[in-house]
């Protein structure tokens, strides 16, 4: 299992703690801060799989959509 400096270093972005992962056609989100909080999120912000409370999804998506244009294509 990789370990929260792996994640970070292969993230794409980090946004105030949560790293996001381009994969495919799909971004991995994890809260660094708590890793038992993740995310497969679609391109365009649909929920695929999550861990997360409403709340904080609506957080991530948010982040999501800002920061798809600083994202390796």
């Amino acid at each position: 299992m990789p370990n929260l400096e792996e994640i970070a270093e292969a993230a794409d972005v980090i946004i105030n703690g949560y790293a996001f992962t381009r994969d495919g056609e799909a971004f991995r989100v994890l809260n660094l801060n708590r890793p038992t909080s993740a995310a497969v999120l679609g391109a365009t912000g649909e929920v695929w799989e999550t861990t997360m409370d409403d709340i904080e999804l609506s957080i991530v998506r948010e982040y999501l959509a800002r920061s798809l244009k600083y994202m390796a294509a």
